[in-house]
């Protein structure tokens, strides 16, 4: 029988959790929710290991939910889980690799057996296949399905304290995956050789706590610079060239991404300027943050920062992080949310202006009620190396 491994939180932080959840079912008259999103999956359970299809079903009848996943994912759902072992339940290799039955089968049968097949269902609509969606109104035809996307997004938006100290080791191991690049990039080095360095970094962590996760890294070097989603290539960086790294830390599934340019050699009068009117944005934005502050008004100050300087950002200042890297607030012109305390962001004030021009720099920051902790401390400079 599987160990049970250290639980990340306690029993009470994921009750916590699972009442906020249960109060929302309530309120829209839901017996039982499946829960399909990952993140959503490890932030009711601490379970954090990829699995195939699963439904993790909460029930407004048990104080715990029930984890219906394959056979042979149970392993590490019993480890990582706080759930107690009777609600971790495990579906046969039939299921799986079946052109006719699946997973969902499993789970229907689990709701029918609960005498449910007349009840309101939850489901996460966003995330699930329309076949997915048609087995559960073709297996469960006399139940209400009701649409639960984003639910528990939502409250997952706003961090407890605990969450909020695993956020600051995963935003320690990005500064040391940031100083570690300005370290390791050289005119010559290959771009390879450096993000093996640079994910070193994010495995070996920092101030004690290794990366337990090792997120995207994101490297646009010389002529790619105008592309803010590329990796590294085949290539070795080049003298007087310029470099975007953008890399996030990673503790038990929470995120605290960075982003930085570094510069191989003098960096030219336009990147600095570019550089310059960034940080001004970032600063207004800083400045503007503070609960009760509205997330589009915030989107406002730092627009009308970089403009000034004569840079046009055309992409969102940043959006909430958390579990998985992103959660779906914006720092956005028009956006209505209200900041809260220990909501979390990702302040980006990265700029592509043309397909081959761009330069960034962020930082991963908490609301408080008077203004902001920013939970990256690495430099906020432009790395000019050699």
């Amino acid at each position: 029988m599987a160990v049970k491994g250290p639980q990340v939180f306690p029993r009470s932080e994921y009750m916590r959790r699972l009442t906020a959840v249960k109060t929302k079912m309530t309120e829209r008259n839901i017996t039982a929710v499946m829960i399909t999103e990952s993140p959503h999956i490890t932030y009711l359970t601490g379970a954090i290991a990829p699995c195939d299809l699963r439904g993790l079903i909460v029930l407004l009848s048990q104080e715990e939910p029930v984890f219906i996943l394959r056979w042979l994912d149970v392993a590490v759902a019993v480890q990582e889980a706080y759930l107690d072992r009777d609600n971790i339940i495990s579906y046969s290799e039939e299921f799986v690799g079946n052109p006719n039955i699946n997973g969902y089968d499993a789970v229907i049968d689990f709701l029918l057996e609960l005498g449910l097949g007349k009840a309101a269902i939850g489901l996460e609509l966003c995330n699930l296949t329309v076949n997915s969606v048609e087995k559960f109104k073709t297996r469960l035809p006399h139940s209400r399905i009701k649409d639960f996307s984003h639910e528990v997004e939502r409250i997952r938006t706003l961090k407890s304290n605990l969450e909020i100290e695993v956020m600051r080791q995963a935003a320690a191991i990005s500064d040391a995956a940031v100083l570690r690049a300005s370290e390791v990039m050289r005119p010559d080095v290959r771009e390879a050789d450096a993000i093996a360095e640079i994910v070193g970094a994010l495995a070996r962590g920092a101030n004690g706590y290794v990366g337990t996760g090792i997120a995207a890294v994101y490297l646009a070097a010389t002529s790619r610079v105008g592309n803010p989603h590329t990796t590294w290539s085949e290539d070795s960086f080049q003298r007087r060239s310029q470099i975007n790294l953008e890399v996030a830390g990673v503790r038990h599934g929470y995120h605290a991404p960075i982003c930085r340019t570094y510069s191989l050699g003098k960096p030219s009068d336009r990147l600095r300027r570019m550089h310059e009117a960034q940080l001004a944005g970032l600063e207004a934005g800083l400045n503007a943050i503070r609960g009760g502050a509205i997330s589009g008004e915030v989107a406002k100050v730092i627009h009308s920062a970089t403009e000034k300087l004569g840079f046009e950002k055309r992409s969102r200042a940043g959006y909430a992080i958390g579990i998985d890297w992103m959660e779906s607030t914006s720092l956005k012109l028009g956006d209505s949310t209200i900041l809260q305390p220990n909501m979390t962001f990702h302040l980006h004030l990265g700029s592509w202006v043309e397909e081959d021009f761009g330069c960034v720099v962020s930082e991963s920051i908490r609301v408080t009620e008077t203004g902001v902790e920013v939970l990256t401390k690495a430099p906020r400079k432009l790395f000019v190396i050699g």
